[in-house]
């Protein structure tokens, strides 16, 4: 069963259907991915100042190494996750329609992490080059966060007006 924009004053459709709503709000997923998401970015911004520290001094560079390792391995580990979470609640790993444009943003983000790595383990790239890497795969992160930001604000706002809907047909009923 779908939601169609009848019953939401919105140009788009809702993010959930009224099924995916309940089984978003029930899977232990959801709570996994809003403990993962606040703790990648802290170590994200941590590493974020290792990295800056790094380029402007070049003090740091173990520190700043070790930061954008836990930070991509953070990645991972929100990206399984997050997989799961999308099998759950709509069916498909990853690529479902409410979120194909934020996931298709992340393959850039790994892409770029996982660059860095290759670029770590094989010793194929300078510590500057390396850490201007991890700048440019921080940037797509900053960017993929703000994407699944903007989301979440879009569910509550559709959750807000599908609760005016309902409290205004209770009142005509």
């Amino acid at each position: 069963m779908t939601q169609t924009n009848r019953s939401m004053p919105s140009s788009r459709p809702p993010l959930y259907t009224p099924e995916q709503r309940i089984i978003r709000d029930r899977t232990v997923w959801t709570t996994v991915q809003g403990v993962l998401a606040p703790l990648q970015f802290l170590a994200f911004a941590v590493s974020l100042v290792l990295v800056v520290r790094y380029l402007m001094s070049g003090d740091g560079y173990m520190a700043a190494t070790v930061s954008i390792i836990i930070k991509t391995i953070f990645l991972y580990v929100i990206m399984v996750t997050g997989a799961i979470w999308e099998k759950v609640v709509f069916g498909q790993y990853l690529l479902a329609p409410a979120f194909y444009w934020e996931d298709m943003f992340s393959f850039a983000v790994i892409a770029l992490h996982t660059a860095y790595l290759i670029g770590l383990l094989t010793g194929t790239m300078s510590p500057e080059a390396l850490m201007f890497l991890a700048l440019a795969a921080y940037a797509t992160y900053a960017i993929n966060a703000a994407q699944f930001i903007w989301k979440l604000r879009l569910a509550r706002l559709d959750m807000a007006a599908r609760d005016r809907l309902d409290q205004e047909q209770a009142v005509t009923a």
